[in-house]
């Protein structure tokens, strides 16, 4: 609801409570009676008419800031697979008390700070969680004759029932529940007052009947949640979403994050505190995306080496691939698109075998020029007239396949032969998935097509004019 109106962009609210409460991509799937989850689904793309629903976010973080004794988060779900948050700060020792205590130190440090871009951090630990201990009087229960079991079994057949019986009707079958009413199970006093029988085997097997409240004291205590263990230490995560809505990136924060960790005074010996999550996990694919290029390089030198039987020509055109990645980077500086650490990595790599062919075309030209008699500025002049169309046609046609992927152009297939109705619009997740990767190829084609017309050209002429010297230098010796 909108001002007390039916939002039109909302196609459904659902509201957990306990039960599938928790974070889907966290992997707990347990019943937490003290949290809730609201997940709020919003109708298709193309429905709403170029509305981002992003805004949303920050709309629905204003109105349930500040609730006493909640702590809240709001976040958009995440396609894919489980990623971890963001941010996400691993506090590990061995040491129990001094673990809780450096997390907590380091929380409300960096609560203090109020670092730009964090929404609100958060433990995975609950150090407040309420928990009812019941404790046995063995000595009593002894006197009494009756065991522990019994007792256990007494208050879990109170809170959860028991089955006694069966009912059948035709061929259903319907279980009968034994258990006390309700209002009885969430008073701890009348749960306590209730008699406990059982057959007193000492007394020849007489029924006796005892309050509870003679065999069980109850305390009000509290108890730590559950604490997870990485390489055999005990660890706790401190975690935040980043407020991306706001221009604020998960690099940036997590590097300013960084700064202020190191600054961090209540660390002692034994307690260790690294940065994971989401950063983490675009390092490791970024160092995997740089040695595939290096991998890809490599191969393609070699076969570049027995192809021309020259390494100048070569090296000449791998230096593409390096004008090609220069024009990535300018290119999206120049838009202020976001880079994508995954998508334009594989981006590049995919470049780097589109681009060589560009350079293979005019110095392959140049030398059967060359075999022919003519000279070397002319037949380089000669290579750049001639290989100008297929490179152009090349780029073009590579620049033109991936514009509806860049633009996010869809179109529906089924409704354009049924209903002669194609329903085109831009934009939707797909685009947000395939957007880096294609800008990264465009740019890159945009940049290397004017740079196999002058560079590629010029480093041809250059590396031939130094030959010859070079030839006469080492031939006289």
């Amino acid at each position: 609801m909108e001002n007390n109106k039916k939002n039109p962009l909302v196609e459904s609210v659902i509201a957990n409570v306990a039960v599938g409460a928790s974070d889907p991509t966290s992997g707990d799937q347990s019943t937490r009676p003290e949290r809730g989850r609201i997940q709020v689904s919003f109708v298709a793309f193309e429905k709403r008419h170029g509305k981002s629903t992003a805004p949303y976010l920050d709309s629905i973080r204003a109105v349930i800031k500040g609730v006493p004794g909640a702590e809240i988060t709001v976040s958009q779900e995440q396609n894919g697979p489980p990623t971890e948050p963001p941010v996400n700060i691993e506090v590990a020792s061995e040491n129990f008390d001094e673990l809780i205590k450096t997390a907590v130190s380091l929380k409300n440090y960096l609560d203090s700070i109020q670092v730009p871009g964090v929404e609100e951090l958060k433990m995975d630990v609950d150090l407040t969680n309420p928990e009812i201990t019941l404790t046995v009087d063995r000595e009593r229960a002894l006197i009494e004759g009756v065991s522990t079991g019994q007792i256990g079994q007494q208050i879990r057949t109170a809170l959860f029932g028991r089955e006694v019986s069966k009912i059948k009707d035709g061929e259903d079958e319907y279980k009968i529940q034994l258990r006390t009413q309700e209002l009885q199970r969430k008073n701890l006093v009348d749960l306590l007052n209730m008699n406990i029988r059982f057959q007193d085997m000492a007394a020849g097997g007489a029924v006796k009947s005892i309050p509870m409240t003679s065999l069980v004291k109850a305390e009000l205590t509290s108890t730590l949640g559950s604490v997870k263990r990485k390489d055999y230490k005990r660890v706790i995560t401190l975690t935040s979403n980043v407020l991306e809505t706001q221009g604020y990136t998960p690099t940036a924060v997590n590097a300013e994050l960084k700064n202020y960790i190191t600054d961090f005074k209540g660390k002692p010996d034994g307690v260790s505190i690294a940065q994971t999550g989401e950063g983490e996990q675009q390092q490791e694919t970024g160092e995997f995306l740089g040695k595939a290029l290096i991998i890809a390089l490599m191969l393609i030198l070699f076969i570049l080496v027995l192809q021309f039987n020259s390494i100048s020509k070569s090296v000449i055109i791998l230096t593409e691939i390096l004008f090609s990645v220069i024009g990535v980077l300018l290119g999206f500086a120049i838009t202020k698109m976001e880079v994508s650490v995954v998508m334009t990595g594989i981006g590049i790599v995919g470049l780097a075998g589109i681009v060589v062919k560009n350079g293979i075309l005019v110095i392959e030209f140049a030398d059967e020029l060359r075999a022919r008699g003519m000279r070397t500025r002319e037949a380089v002049i000669q290579a750049g007239r001639t290989r100008i169309i297929p490179v152009l046609l090349t780029a073009v046609a590579a620049i033109l396949g991936l514009i509806p992927l860049a633009v996010g152009l869809n179109i529906n297939f089924v409704t354009m032969f049924s209903e002669f109705n194609p329903h085109i619009f831009f934009g939707g997740d797909n685009a947000v998935f395939w957007k880096p990767l294609s800008w990264t190829i465009i740019f890159g084609l945009i940049f290397a097509f004017f740079m196999t017309l002058m560079i590629v050209p010029s480093m041809y002429l250059i590396a031939e004019r130094l030959r010859r010297p070079m030839r006469r230098q080492f031939a006289g010796k």
